[in-house]
């Protein structure tokens, strides 16, 4: 059987050909935008009859498959009989340096889009033609040799040989992968209720081609139902990767653990979790350049034989196995990380590197996407995550430091011409802005290539950090419509100017699109209708939800009608203690009480130890590091001799994501609405809503807030063998508006009043 792998001329030479080491924490921005304005410009120079962004492809046997590989030549130069390709690249470095064989990859780039018009053509021999242009002064420099038709298929012919390594660890793979997957069975004796319905429109979602959003309740297996479907579809020849994102380690945690589960019942697949690089970096410091790394020192050399190597060994490539083959072939463990998601089947990372443009994994083309799904576990996440991706922010004072760091320079006169930029907006006093500020863009653009010139030779921490900031301002400023706003913090004389992000769903389904399905899960996207919206959804997208498989007498459900708002709370503070102290009497176990700040749930605590010394209490502390979170949930033990009471935030680490199962926790007290604080951004977010006909403040403040109560009550009821007490503290529970968001299974509660249950 003759295999087929697509590639392009671009994507394979620079596997072959990359060399040398990771150098820099930045890289050179101006390359894709400043390149594509070289790029038109030279191709102006050209003659009538000459011809440019010429696309070419071609078939190449191979042993026992065929690579089929294209590209776009940047130019045909044509002279009589006489064809020259031309390939263009700039760069801000001195092309003092620059000599002939400086960058093999670019002669590789260029002799095979030679190569295939030669072929295409019947043409005996090219001249090949290298022209390098530095960006900021334009000078330009030529390198041409000319080949026979025989020497570029010869070299061609060398380049496959070395990429056929690689290809066939991966076809033998891909052959074992569909066998596996097709004739997988799923790994539960039975489905929960609702669970194979789950499963299966996730299956038509991604043989349709379309887009899911999926309220589907705690208990109905999330994590399975999306994953196993997905691998089907795999084995089915309908998909060919798939993209499992999410926002907290914990729900990481799980989709590994669903995968594993599919690899015990025979799935041959790749998998791969992707860890942030500053929680995987060996090093002390986070510098990556070959002079103070030497996981980045010569990195290049040896990536393609540790992928080789980790895909010939390994099934689920999680964080310790990352780090042990990253030690093993002495390559940066992140980069590596990166590397491997191109090569492997499925990929359990965050949301950033599909949803950021920042971060995404711009390598992943149009035609890989096209089989690719995405699932978005947690997606009620995503609406801020989002609006945090798609805003940026600039500091007056960076630019001052600058100016005053690196005087008598170019730099200086670009980092001084925005700070007074900044200063007049300041004068103005128009603080909250329509309208994009494109003077400030071009200013940023002009410093943004300054830099790049002075980051090749010194580093200098806060120029860094600056370049990156200004470079992402001018990202996001490409993106700036109707929803965004500009806005403007003054404090003495510190100016601070944000693009910020109203409404992400158009930039969420602009990420998304190309892929070929998208589903986005949660227990809690409710109203469906907000989530769908904000999350880029369109009025052909399918929307499923399924209620808990667990009857609804596991849960008792108690709403107690006490104001809790902020002006409310030294009244009914010592009203909700003894409620509180009533509810946990209900039931021999452990209790989780949720509150909406830090300073509330203290208060509480205190009056709380108080009143009643002997009940064993522990309270979540800002900043926990990840031992004393895991040190914080161990002690929800069903062995305790007595009751635990565990005081924590709404909205925080222990309020989504964790799963006490069985007899770890009796019950949950939620109290709250979960609003967010009423603050500045909140309340833009409210208006630009009411300005387009929807309730401002419901989209601001009344859904984001009852999401988190919601996840809340969520830790309680895990399994269908869980029983417990939910009891919900805030008066607006029995208001119209927020009883329509309460959960079926939530409905059938009960009214506590006074020190009593009733």
């Amino acid at each position: 059987m003759t295999n087929m792998v697509k590639i392009s001329v671009r994507n394979l030479v620079e596997y072959v050909y990359r060399s040398g080491s990771i150098e820099s924490g930045f890289r050179s921005s101006s390359t894709m935008t400043e390149g594509t304005r070289i790029h038109q410009l030279i191709q102006k120079g050209y003659r009538d009859h000459d011809e440019k962004e010429v696309y070419v492809e071609a078939d190449i046997s191979y042993q026992d498959f065929i690579v089929r590989v294209d590209g776009r030549c940047d130019g045909l130069l044509k002279d009589g009989d006489s064809v020259t390709i031309d390939e263009i690249k700039s760069t801000v470095h001195s092309l003092d340096d620059m000599e002939e064989e400086t960058h093999p990859v670019h002669w590789a780039q260029a002799i095979f889009y030679a190569y295939i018009y030669a072929g295409d053509h019947h043409l005996s021999d090219m001249t090949i033609q290298l022209t390098y242009v530095q960006l900021k002064t334009m000078e330009k420099k030529q390198f041409r040799r000319v080949m026979t038709y025989e020497e570029m298929e010869s070299f061609v012919y060398d380049v496959i040989e070395e990429y056929a390594i690689f290809l066939k660890v991966k076809i033998k793979h891909k052959n074992e992968r569909n066998k596996t997957s097709k004739t997988l069975e799923f790994p539960f004796e039975t489905y929960r209720e609702g669970q194979r319905k789950f499963a299966g429109t996730v299956y038509k979602t991604i043989d349709n081609k379309k887009t899911l959003f999926a309220n589907a309740a705690t208990g109905i297996g999330k994590t399975i139902s999306t994953i196993f479907p997905a691998v089907k579809a795999i084995g089915e020849g309908k998909l060919e990767k798939i993209f499992y994102l999410t926002a907290k380690t914990i729900t990481r945690t799980a989709a590994e653990e669903a995968f594993q589960l599919l690899i015990d019942h025979g799935l041959d697949m790749k998998v791969l979790t992707i860890t942030a690089k500053d929680k995987i970096c060996f090093q002390e410091k986070m510098i990556c350049t070959s002079a103070n790394c030497p996981f980045a020192d010569g990195f290049y050399d040896r990536i393609n034989g540790a992928i080789i190597d980790i895909l010939e060994q390994e099934k689920l490539i999680n964080r310790s196995v990352i780090e042990q083959y990253a030690r093993k072939h002495m390559v940066c463990p992140f980069e590596f990380s990166i590397e491997l998601a191109y090569a492997v089947d499925a990929v359990i990372c965050d949301y950033n590197y599909i949803f950021d443009p920042r971060v995404s994994l711009k390598r992943l083309m149009e035609e890989q996407k096209k089989k690719t799904a995405i699932l978005v576990d947690e997606a009620h996440n995503l609406v801020d995550r989002a609006r945090e991706m798609y805003s940026a922010v600039i500091n007056k004072s960076d630019f001052l430091q600058l100016k005053r760091d690196f005087k008598n320079n170019r730099l200086a006169t670009e980092a001084k011409a925005i700070n007074d930029h900044l200063l007049n907006v300041k004068k103005t006093e128009e603080f909250l802005q329509k309208n994009l500020d494109k003077e400030l863009v071009e200013l940023l653009e002009t410093f943004i290539m300054e830099a790049e010139l002075e980051l090749v030779k010194i580093d200098h921490e806060l120029l860094l950090d600056t370049y990156f900031a200004a470079q992402n301002f001018v990202k996001i400023a490409k993106l700036y419509n109707e929803q965004f706003i500009t806005y403007i913090e003054v404090h003495k004389s510190e100016v601070k100017m944000k693009l910020f992000c109203l409404d992400p769903s158009e930039q969420i389904l602009k990420m998304g699109k190309g892929f070929k399905a998208r589903v986005f899960f949660s227990a809690t996207l409710i109203p469906a209708d907000y989530y769908k919206e904000l999350l880029g959804g369109r009025s052909n997208d399918y929307v499923i939800s399924i209620p808990s498989p667990f009857a609804r007498e596991n849960t008792e459900v108690i709403i107690r009608a006490l104001s809790t708002r902020y002006r409310d709370r030294e009244n009914t503070l010592e009203p909700m203690v003894h409620f509180i102290k009533d509810v946990i009497d209900m039931k021999d176990g452990n209790f989780l009480i949720f509150f909406p700040s830090y300073q509330y749930m203290r208060q509480a605590y205190e009056q709380f130890t108080d009143k009643y010394p002997n009940e064993s209490t522990i309270m979540q502390n800002g900043g926990m590091t990840e031992a004393e979170r895991e040190d914080f949930l161990t002690q929800f033990t069903s062995e305790r001799a007595e009751r635990l009471v565990g005081f924590a935030v709404l909205g925080g680490i222990f309020s989504e994501g964790v799963d006490l199962k069985g007899d770890r926790l009796q019950g949950v007290i939620v109290v709250g609405v979960g609003m967010p604080q009423i603050g500045f951004e909140r309340n833009i977010i409210k208006d630009h809503f009411q300005a387009v006909g929807k309730n401002g403040f419901d989209y601001a403040y009344v859904y984001p807030g009852m999401n988190k109560v919601l996840q809340a009550g969520g830790r309680l009821i895990r399994s269908d063998t869980d029983t417990g007490v939910i009891a919900l503290i805030d008066d607006r529970f029995l208001q119209k508006k927020y009883q329509a968001l309460i959960p079926y299974e939530w409905q059938d509660y009960s009214v506590g009043g006074g020190s009593f249950l009733a």
